[in-house]
């Protein structure tokens, strides 16, 4: 063991103490060596984790045109990522742009691309997470096709902005680096595919956008926020309980289409996407999950020949049951062989209704997908 006790001896002409010159070489040794380790132990915590930044385009990537007077798309990863000096002090990040579109274009083609991106970075053991650059406007079917086809406890965060960079508030520079915080926070592994706007988390199966143009656009209904991105630290109330993995079996997905309800409808939207040739069809009903008998008996005739038909509705919150027994109400639908959405968003239940067609077209067995 080394001993820094300053070891001494009476110099007999003063009678005062004089420190042997070998101690002193002794400890100048032993400061070098514990200022080398300091200086190692300062360098490990200097090194931030890294966050893998997938740039699509949207809101939060675009600026005024000058000919055009309207926002497109002109910034890269890059200039996304300049635009957040600070985000040095965070994280390590990375980036990669697959395209750089208005979300208003991201189709399933996009998002199997996306998700290979995705799945290819959580595969680096070096990566803490994922975050993906994206337009509002689809970005909740775009986060909830991820939470249900990439697996791991790893963090993926989707994040954009409700205002372009040519605006003097423009939200996106904020967002970003809220999202790379919450992507390498340890508190957010495990908790699935989220979306961080305005400091708030969501989750990836319950988020939506409620606002055409406020920056508080994106809402989780009955269940709340998952939690915040403060300013000394990420702060989570609950997690995501209703997770379910899918896996792409590889190919494009099969085609399934939204048909609304509305007062009057007679059915022909739904029997042009069969004559398209959709394998499912999601039905945007009406409250607990009903219609008129137009609709109903274009229903039937869908199930009868083999599409799966299911039911939503236009109501923001709340679940679909089999309720009413009127032609067209919720217990003649599933009588017909309709399946219940449960609480998912027309949107979102087509996005498993396609997964789900992967395997299987048994209307039982989809049943049991939704009902977890």
């Amino acid at each position: 063991m080394i001993s820094l006790r300053k070891n001494t001896s009476v110099n007999r002409r003063t009678g005062g103490a004089s420190t042997r010159p070998w101690l002193q070489i002794n400890a100048l040794l032993i400061f070098s060596l514990v200022g080398d380790l300091s200086a190692q132990v300062a360098g490990t915590k200097l090194q931030p984790p890294v966050c893998q930044v997938i740039a699509t385009g949207g809101t939060i990537a675009m600026k005024i045109d000058p000919v055009k007077n309207a926002p497109v798309p002109a910034l890269s990863g890059d200039d996304l990522l300049a635009s957040v000096p600070e985000l040095v002090t965070v994280a390590r990040v990375r980036v990669e742009s697959p395209f750089n579109i208005p979300s208003d274009y991201m189709d399933p083609s996009r998002w199997i691309t996306v998700q290979r991106y995705v799945v290819k970075a959580l595969a680096n053991d070096e990566v803490a997470g994922v975050v993906i650059t994206h337009g509002t406007d689809t970005m909740e079917e775009t986060a909830y096709f991820l939470d249900l086809t990439v697996s791991g406890e790893k963090p993926v965060v989707l994040v954009g902005a409700q205002r372009n960079a040519s605006e003097r508030n423009f939200d996106g520079p904020g967002n970003l680096l809220n999202a790379v915080r919450l992507c390498v926070s340890s508190e957010a592994r495990g908790r699935g595919v989220m979306i961080a706007m305005n400091g708030q988390i969501n989750a990836a199966r319950e988020a939506t956008k409620t606002h055409t143009s406020a920056i508080e656009t994106f809402k989780s209904g009955d269940f709340g926020f998952l939690g915040v991105v403060d300013q000394d630290r990420v702060v989570f109330a609950r997690s995501p309980t209703r997770r379910q993995h899918i896996a792409l079996k590889g190919g494009p997905l099969p085609r399934v289409d939204i048909v609304p309800m509305y007062a009057g409808a007679d059915g022909a939207l739904l029997r042009a996407a069969v004559a398209a040739g959709a394998k499912g069809v999601v039905v945007q009903a009406l409250g607990w999950g009903n219609v008129n008998v137009p609709l109903y008996e274009a229903i039937t005739e869908a199930v009868g020949r083999g599409v799966v038909v299911v039911i939503s509705t236009r109501a923001p919150n709340g679940r679909v049951l089999p309720v009413y027994g009127f032609e067209g109400g919720g217990k003649t639908l599933m009588e017909a062989g309709a399946v219940f959405a449960d609480d998912l968003s027309p949107q979102k239940a087509r996005i498993l209704l396609m997964l789900a067609l992967q395997e299987t077209a048994k209307p039982a067995e989809i049943q049991e997908l939704f009902d977890r």
